[in-house]
C-alpha cells in the first residue's frame, strides 16, 4: 500500500520534503498502537535482528525503530548507546516509512533533506544510511531496520533485499510477540473469571467439579499453546524442487511441550538448494528460544556464504554470542544440493555432532546399499568456541536417496527393551524394497515407530530426500513432487 505524501514548500536550493497524508498517517498510527510495542523494555529476538544486521553491512550502527506521532523510537540500537529515540526530524526514518522499498542515502551530506537531520549534522557524524521499512500485512509501515555508517558507501541490490529481509523478520516477531500478548490477556481474563466463579460456589462438590473442569481445559490451552508455538518453527510446507523428490515428519513426544528438533529446505542462488535437520539440546519455551534463532541464523547465512562449514561456524558464534541461548547447544546437519548437467546432484553435507545421514541406492542384485555419510571431526554446535566442523561431497543420482533424522528415532525401544541404535536403523534401512523414494523411506519410519511397544520416546524429525528416475515423457522431463508433514503429529502429503 503506498503511502500518500504531498510536497510542502522548500526553500531555495532544496527538493521538496514530503508529508504523508493525514487519513493514510492515522491508519498507521493507530497500526503502530495495536502491536504495542512502543517503550517496551528490551528484547532480545530484536537486538538480534540488529546486531545482525551490522555485522552483514559491516557497519558500526544498526537499529529498528518504531515512527510514532513526533518521535522515532529504538527498540534496538546496535553502535548507539544511550539513546532511545528522537525526534521524527525529515531525512532519514520519517522519510524511509513513506515508501515501499529499501531507502539508500550513498552520503547524505548530498542529500538536501537528510543533512539537516540530528545524526547527520550532530557529533555522531552519519554519511551512509540505508532503511527497510517495516511493512504490516496491510500495508501500514510502523518502522523501519536500518544501518548507518560515518562515511559514505554504496549497496548492491542483493544487499537492499537482505534489508527488506532483515525488515520482514522484525514484522514476524512482532506478530508472534502480539500473538502471545493476546493470549496471556485471554488467559488472565479466564483465570479472573474461574476466580469469581469458584468463590461464588460454596459447596464441595461443585468446587472439586470445577476444578476438574479447569485442569482439562488448561491441559488443553497449553497443547494448543505448544501446536501453536511449534507451527512457528517448521517451514509450513517443503519447497517443489525439480529433480528431487521431498518428505518430511515432524512429531513430539508430548502435546504438552515444544520439542527442539527442527528442519528446512529452501532455495538459494544459482539453482542451488539448502537443506537442514537439527536438534536442540533440552525442550520447552527455552529450547524454543534457540531453535528459532538456529533456523533463521541458517537461513540468513547461507543466503551470504552457502558453504555448509562456514553456516555451521556461524551458527555456532551466534549461539555462543546470544545471552537468550544460555548454555543450550544444538546437533545439525547442513547440506547443499547442487544440480548436475547429467541429472541428480551433487550433495556437500556438513555434520555438528548430528547422527550420520543415510545415503541409500540399489545395488545390482536388486537390493538396497546402505552407507552411512559422518564426516569425520563435526563437533556439537554452540557448545566450545572455534569448534571444528567437518563436511564430506558426494553424488545423489537417479534411483538414490537421502535420509536424515534425529536421535528420537534409534533411541527408540524395541519389543525386547534394547534402543534400536544405529545397527537396528541400518538393518531397517537394508531391508527396504526397490524403488526406495523418500515417501517410502519416511512412511515406513513412521510404520516402524508405530510398531514399537511404546512408540518414540522423544520428538522425531525425519527428512528425506531422492532423486526419481526421469518419466518417460516427450521432453524426457522430470516430475518434481513434495511431500510434507501436514501438522507436527502427523504425516501427508501435497
Amino acid at each position: 500500500m503506498m503511502q500518500q505524501a504531498s510536497a510542502t514548500d522548500p526553500a531555495p536550493g532544496r527538493r521538496p520534503e514530503l508529508v504523508p497524508d493525514p487519513d493514510v498517517e492515522a491508519a498507521r498510527i493507530a497500526a503502530v498502537r495495536r502491536y504495542d510495542i512502543l517503550d517496551t523494555p528490551p528484547d532480545g529476538a530484536f537486538d538480534r535482528v540488529a546486531a545482525m544486521a551490522a555485522r552483514l553491512f559491516d557497519v558500526p550502527v544498526a537499529t529498528v525503530t518504531i515512527v510514532d506521532t513526533d518521535r522515532i523510537w529504538f527498540k534496538a540500537a546496535h553502535g548507539l548507546e544511550g539513546v532511545a529515540e528522537i525526534g521524527r526530524d525529515p531525512g532519514l526514518c520519517g522519510s524511509a516509512i513513506l515508501r515501499d522499498d529499501t531507502m539508500v542515502i550513498p552520503d547524505t551530506l548530498k542529500d538536501p533533506v537528510a543533512a539537516d537531520n540530528p545524526l547527520v549534522a550532530g557529533e555522531m557524524g552519519v554519511r551512509f544510511y540505508a532503511a527497510a521499512p517495516i511493512i504490516t500485512p496491510d500495508g501500514h509501515k510502523l518502522g523501519t531496520v536500518n544501518v548507518l555508517d560515518t562515511r559514505p558507501r554504496s549497496i548492491t541490490e542483493e544487499d537492499t533485499a537482505t534489508l527488506a529481509d532483515l525488515a520482514a523478520i522484525v514484522l514476524d516477531e512482532m506478530e508472534l510477540r502480539l500473538s502471545a500478548l493476546r493470549a496471556l490477556r485471554d488467559e488472565q481474563a479466564r483465570r479472573e473469571a474461574e476466580r469469581r466463579h469458584a468463590e461464588a460456589e460454596r459447596a464441595r462438590a461443585e468446587a472439586e467439579r470445577a476444578a476438574r473442569e479447569k485442569a482439562e481445559q488448561d491441559k488443553a490451552a497449553i497443547a494448543a499453546f505448544a501446536s501453536t508455538l511449534q507451527r512457528t518453527l517448521l517451514p509450513p510446507a517443503l519447497p517443489v524442487v525439480p529433480g528431487l523428490e521431498l518428505a518430511c515428519h515432524y512429531r513430539t513426544a508430548s502435546a504438552h511441550d515444544v520439542g527442539g528438533d527442527f528442519y528446512d529446505v529452501f532455495p538459494l542462488d544459482g539453482g542451488r538448494w539448502a537443506f537442514f535437520l537439527g536438534d536442540v539440546c533440552g525442550k520447552g519455551p527455552e529450547a524454543a528460544t534457540v531453535t528459532a534463532l538456529a533456523r533463521h541464523t541458517l537461513r540468513a547465512t547461507a543466503q551470504i556464504d552457502p558453504d555448509p562449514v562456514a553456516v555451521l561456524s556461524a551458527l555456532n558464534t551466534m549461539l555462543l554470542a546470544d545471552v537468550t541461548a544460555g548454555r543450550r547447544f544444538c546437533t545439525v546437519l547442513f547440506g547443499l544440493l547442487e544440480p548436475r548437467e547429467d541429472g541428480g546432484f551433487t550433495v556437500t553435507l556438513a555434520a555438528g555432532g548430528h547422527p550420520p545421514a543415510y545415503h541409500l541406492r540399489p545395488d545390482d542384485s536388486g537390493a538396497v546399499w546402505v552407507r552411512a555419510v559422518r564426516p569425520e571431526g563435526g563437533m556439537l554446535v554452540g557448545a566450545f568456541p572455534q569448534a571444528p566442523f567437518a563436511q564430506t561431497t558426494f553424488s545423489l543420482t537417479a534411483g538414490e536417496s537421502l535420509f536424515l533424522y534425529t536421535d528420537g528415532l534409534t533411541e527408540a525401544r524395541t519389543a525386547e527393551g534394547a534402543i534400536l541404535g544405529d545397527d537396528g536403523l541400518t538393518g531397517f534401512l537394508h531391508q527396504r524394497t526397490v524403488p526406495v523414494t523418500a515417501t517410502s523411506l519416511v512412511e515406513d519410519s513412521i510404520t516402524l515407530l508405530a510398531a514399537l511397544p511404546d512408540g518414540a520416546g522423544d520428538d522425531v524429525a525425519l527428512l528425506a530426500l531422492s532423486v526419481p528416475h526421469p518419466h518417460a515423457t516427450p521432453d524426457g522431463s522430470v516430475a518434481a513432487t513434495a511431500h510434507t508433514a501436514a501438522a507436527p503429529e502427523h504425516f501427508g502429503q501435497e
